[in-house]
């Protein structure tokens, strides 16, 4: 196992957190993770089918993030694993599981599938299958949102973005020329790295010169924060102030959240090349867990209350299924449609 980097301290007791926030964040935690879970479920049963890559693990970051802003308003940019972005953007679970199974009710009309999920009506800017894909355009919806306040006199276009990608991304050229033009033009976006320590089957320390990304922020003038991305309220009070910053016309932020996957890069990864050793490690820091006993322990919520958010989260899933499986398949005489935006 690579030697592991420090993770960064954060004291809970500074982060003055409300019950009901608490409570949005443990919520929506658990959606995601209870999400993922059927995902295996049904892509091993047949009913979805191509590259399915799931977010276990990692819920503190997309949680942590988008709560952090107005889900809805601001825009969430996401990869090809983008499922529970989505949904942390408040795509409903029925229209994700129907994406994946293809159907005309999901939320790209059963024509994006796993790796392209897109909401308009959420402000959820899309998945994207390569890698880096995203981040120019979380960079075009983040210029608008300025151009349109400072040039257009719009008081209303105060939208700040969130743009997720991984650690491997920060290899890629998009990567280094988005961040010139950010912190250039002072956009109010949040760069966030989701570093789970493999780009595939490569381990981060092998491929970049500098493994600590967020170190790479002060080349471009711009504030850089490490973070450590297994705990939700760590996440959450960087995000928020880093949201803060973009909003006040302060610019971006880069985000470097140290996390990893529970699962294989994809359900079709046996996951032979990570340790025991090094999983076990990730697995004892399981974000839900110690949010679940952060809230408990401060007396801002009873156990059974979380219980009872687990039985309806099940509940949730369980429509979502039976949803998405009645759903109807795309009709074939639509296959030219939304080729163009005014099809829609």
């Amino acid at each position: 196992m690579v030697q592991e980097r420090t993770l960064p301290v954060f004291h809970a007791a500074t982060a003055q957190i409300t019950r009901e926030q608490g409570l949005v964040l443990y919520e929506d935690m658990v959606l995601g993770r209870m999400f993922e879970d059927k995902c295996a479920e049904m892509y091993y049963r047949g009913k979805m089918f191509g590259f399915v890559h799931l977010y276990n693990g990692q819920e503190a970051v997309s949680s942590g993030v988008i709560q952090a802003m107005r889900p809805g308003e601001d825009y969430v940019c996401s990869t090809y694993r983008d499922h529970v972005h989505a949904l942390s953007a408040g795509v409903p679970a029925k229209e994700v599981l129907a994406e994946l199974f293809g159907k005309a009710t999901g939320c790209s009309k059963g024509r994006g599938g796993s790796m392209h999920m897109f909401s308009a009506e959420h402000r959820l800017l899309g998945g994207y299958a390569f890698v880096a894909e995203g981040i120019p355009v979380a960079a075009g919806a983040a210029f608008q949102s300025k151009y349109r306040r400072e040039a257009l006199g719009d008081a209303t276009a105060d939208q700040v973005t969130a743009c997720f990608f991984g650690d491997g991304a920060c290899n890629n050229g998009q990567f280094y020329e988005t961040l010139n033009m950010a912190a250039l033009w002072k956009l109010p976006i949040l760069f966030v790295v989701e570093n789970n320590k493999w780009a595939i089957g490569m381990a981060h320390e092998r491929a970049t010169s500098q493994p600590e990304i967020y170190k790479k922020a002060s080349v471009f003038g711009m504030e850089g924060v490490e973070v450590d991305g297994m705990d939700v309220l760590a996440v959450h009070a960087v995000a928020r102030e880093a949201v803060a910053r973009a909003r006040a016309g302060e610019g971006p932020t880069l985000i470097e959240a140290l996390t990893y996957r529970f699962r294989g890069h994809s359900l079709a990864d046996p996951d032979e090349l990570r340790t025991k050793t090094e999983k076990e490690f990730w697995f004892a820091r399981d974000p839900i867990t110690r949010l679940a006993a952060y809230l408990v322990e401060q007396n801002l919520v009873q156990q059974e209350e979380l219980k009872a958010i687990d039985r309806k989260i099940q509940q949730t899933i369980n429509e979502a299924v039976q949803f998405a499986e009645s759903s109807p398949e795309p009709d074939p005489s639509e296959l030219y449609r939304f080729i163009f935006a005014e099809d829609e």
